[in-house]
């Protein structure tokens, strides 16, 4: 799954979660587990909070940068390099093939230069079906993970706002100017807090393997973009927009 499409899934899952969690005032089952969210209401839910403060959460940050996101992405990552090791031997194959068409083409006999080119052609949809079906998969147990660990932090992030006096929350997933969000200080920014308070609840350790949050799972043969991982500061966008 690509980046934007999991900043899209994410935006609809927060809104919703948290939506119905200011409607019904955040309710939690015992052993800190979030009951079934009532449905979201068409328009968020007013006067649910008295601060005035506007803060912010990268909302990817904060699920990959928990301990059980970081724990359960490398496991998924784990998972899938079979599949990706496989799917970059299909594409040294096919490279192999474009660079003797393009070194040899010239010297091949008409018959041949036909078998070269529908052998490419072969193996360039088996790849392309492949990599979609690779990139399905993969999206989809992202998907799962990152589901599971924003139901359980929503309830968190309502609560840190409620008490500190905030009286909105954004996302600064996405950078300026695909966000409206111009410029934030660290201040303001409830990442690290919301996953501390994650961690403390979840009682996961720390994956002992790396001291960092993971990258998301690749879903294509090539690196994707990956998010920042939370308690790192946010980098302030321009004070200024370019002219």
């Amino acid at each position: 799954m690509t980046s934007k499409s999991l900043r899209l899934f994410l935006a609809a899952a927060v809104l919703s979660a948290i939506s119905a969690l200011a409607q019904t005032g955040g309710t939690t089952a015992p052993g800190g587990s979030s009951t079934t969210p009532v449905p979201a209401p068409s328009q968020p839910a007013t006067g649910a909070s008295t601060g005035t403060r506007v803060g912010t959460i990268n909302i990817e940050g904060a699920i990959f940068g928990t301990n059980e996101g970081r724990r359960d992405f490398e496991a998924l990552q784990k998972k899938l390099e079979p599949k990706q090791n496989e799917l970059k031997s299909q594409n040294d194959d096919l490279d192999a093939l474009k660079k003797q068409l393009s070194t040899q083409g010239d010297k091949l006999n008409e018959e041949a230069l036909a078998n070269l080119r529908k052998q490419i052609e072969t193996k360039q949809k088996s790849f392309d079906r492949a990599v979609q079906d690779a990139q399905e998969e993969a999206g989809n147990q992202q998907n799962d993970i990152a589901q599971r660990i924003l139901q359980k932090m929503a309830p968190m992030i309502v609560k840190y706002a409620q008490d500190n006096g905030f009286g909105m929350i954004v996302d600064t997933t996405k950078p300026w100017p695909q966000s409206p969000v111009l410029w934030y200080g660290e201040a303001v920014d409830i990442t690290k807090p919301v996953v501390d308070a994650y961690n403390a609840q979840s009682g996961v350790p720390a994956p002992a393997s790396t001291g960092t949050a993971p990258k998301p799972p690749v879903s294509r043969p090539v690196g994707a973009t990956t998010p920042k991982p939370a308690g790192t500061a946010p980098k302030p966008a321009p004070t200024q927009p370019p002219k």
